[in-house]
C-alpha cells in the first residue's frame, strides 16, 4: 500500500473548514454556561492535564459560538471566558487525588453559580454533580474517568439529578445504567498541531506510566521492528515512578529513551517527526487524546482494539488497529504505508475542537428544550444516603 502526496494533499485542501461550518457563531438566542473544572491543573494546562485541556477548549469554543461562560476553575484564566473564579490561586497539583480539594472546588461552585444567572452548569469534576439537584439550571456531567467499579457505581448513584455525556459508544456500552444523555467525543485545536508528511524513524509513546497504558509493550515492539523508540510522560505520582522504576528503567538504553513529561511545545514536535505512535492499552481507554493529537500531526497510531480504538482511529487510514502482539509489531513495520494527509484530514473532521462544541451545545439545548427529569426534588446525595 501506498500513497501520492499531490492528490493527499489536494483531498485535504478539499476538506471543509470544520471551524468556519461549525464554529460560526449560532443564530440562537446564545447561553449562558456555567463551567466547572477540576482543580489539579491550570487552564490551560502547561503540560499534563488531559481533561483541562479539553475544557479549556470547550471554553473557548463556545465563546466563540456566540455563549457566555463563568468558568470555576483553579489558577490563572488562559481561557477567552467572559468570567472566571478560581477556588484556588495556585492549582495544588502536589495534592492531585485527594478528597478535599474536589470537595472545594464543588462547595465554591455551588456558591458562585446560585446567582450566576447561568442556562445549564456543565460539571467536569467528581464530587461537584453530588450538588446538582440543588440548582436550578440543568446539569451536564461528563465522564472523564472509569465507568466500571466504585467510580461506575457512582455514577449509577446519582441517578436523573444530571445528565451524563460520554466521550465514547465504547465508554457508555461498559455501563449502560449510567444515565447517558449522549455521546461527544473529546476535541483538540487541530491547527495549533504541526502537520508534517516526512517522518524520522523513531516510534513515540506518550502517556501515564502505568500498566493499563504498557510502555514496556511499546519498547518490545519498536525493538523488534528495529527502530529506536521515544518515551514522554509525567512521573508525579507515586504509582507512576515505582512503576516507571520497576518496569521501564531497567528497558532504556540508546534506542529506548525517556524524554521526560513534554510540555506542549515538546509535544508536538514528538508527535510532528515520528513514524508513528504507539498504543498499545491494556484496558478500555474510553478516549485516549494522544491518538487525536498524532493524527492532527499526520502520524498514524498503532493502537490495541481496546476501548474507544476502533471509534477514534480508522484502521488502514490513519493507523493500524489490532489485537494481538505480532500483529502490533507488524503494523509498526508498516506504520510508512499510512497516508499523513488522510491522518491530518481526520482529525479535523472528528476530532476538532469545533465539532466538540457543536455536539456539546446540542446537549445543552436538548436538555433546555426537554426539561430535567421530575425526580421529586431528590438530590444526589440524599440518592447516595437511601
Amino acid at each position: 500500500m501506498s500513497f501520492t502526496r499531490s492528490s493527499s494533499a489536494a483531498a485535504l485542501s478539499a476538506l471543509p473548514d470544520v471551524g468556519a461550518d461549525l464554529g460560526a457563531p449560532r443564530t440562537d438566542a446564545p447561553l449562558r454556561i456555567g463551567m466547572v473544572a477540576p482543580p489539579w491543573f491550570s487552564l490551560p494546562p502547561s503540560g499534563y492535564g488531559g481533561t483541562e485541556a479539553v475544557v479549556a477548549g470547550l471554553v473557548d469554543k463556545l465563546v466563540e459560538r456566540g455563549h457566555e461562560v463563568v468558568l470555576v476553575g483553579a489558577g490563572v484564566n488562559g481561557t477567552l471566558a467572559q468570567e472566571f473564579h478560581a477556588v484556588y490561586d495556585v492549582p495544588p497539583t502536589e495534592r492531585l487525588g485527594e478528597p478535599l480539594p474536589e470537595a472545594m472546588t464543588a462547595a465554591y461552585a455551588q456558591q458562585v453559580l446560585a446567582d450566576a444567572g447561568v442556562d445549564v452548569v456543565h460539571d467536569n469534576t467528581l464530587a461537584g454533580p453530588l450538588l446538582a439537584g440543588g440548582r436550578a439550571a440543568p446539569t451536564v456531567v461528563t465522564m472523564h474517568g472509569p465507568v466500571t467499579g466504585e467510580c461506575g457505581r457512582y455514577h449509577e448513584l446519582l441517578g436523573r439529578s444530571v445528565s451524563v455525556v460520554a466521550i465514547s459508544d465504547a465508554q457508555r456500552r461498559l455501563n449502560p445504567r449510567i444515565a447517558w444523555c449522549g455521546t461527544v467525543h473529546n476535541g483538540i485545536d487541530v491547527t495549533s498541531f504541526p502537520f508534517e508528511p516526512d517522518k524520522d524513524d523513531y516510534v513515540l509513546w506518550i502517556g501515564r506510566f502505568s500498566p493499563d497504558k504498557a510502555p514496556d509493550l511499546a519498547i518490545e515492539a519498536a525493538r523488534r521492528t528495529g527502530r529506536p523508540i521515544l518515551l514522554a510522560g509525567k512521573l508525579n505520582e507515586r504509582s507512576e515512578r515505582e512503576y516507571f522504576d520497576a518496569v521501564v528503567r531497567p528497558l532504556l538504553g540508546d534506542d529506548a529513551q525517556y524524554v521526560g513529561e513534554a510540555d506542549a511545545v515538546i509535544k508536538r514536535e514528538l508527535f510532528a517527526s515520528a513514524a508513528c505512535l504507539a498504543f498499545p492499552i491494556q484496558w478500555e481507554e474510553p478516549f485516549g487524546m494522544v491518538m487525536a493529537e498524532a493524527m492532527a500531526c499526520g502520524t498514524p497510531v498503532v493502537a490495541m482494539r481496546r476501548g474507544s480504538v476502533p471509534e477514534v482511529v480508522a484502521d488502514g487510514e490513519t493507523g493500524f488497529v489490532v489485537e494481538t502482539m505480532d500483529d502490533f509489531v507488524a503494523a509498526v513495520e508498516r506504520a510508512g504505508e499510512i497516508d499523513p494527509y488522510a491522518c491530518r484530514a481526520h482529525a479535523l473532521e472528528k476530532f476538532d475542537l469545533s465539532v466538540m462544541a457543536a455536539g456539546y451545545e446540542r446537549v445543552y439545548r436538548s436538555l433546555l428544550q426537554v426539561g430535567e427529569p421530575d425526580d421529586g426534588g431528590t438530590t444526589a446525595l440524599q440518592a447516595l444516603a437511601a
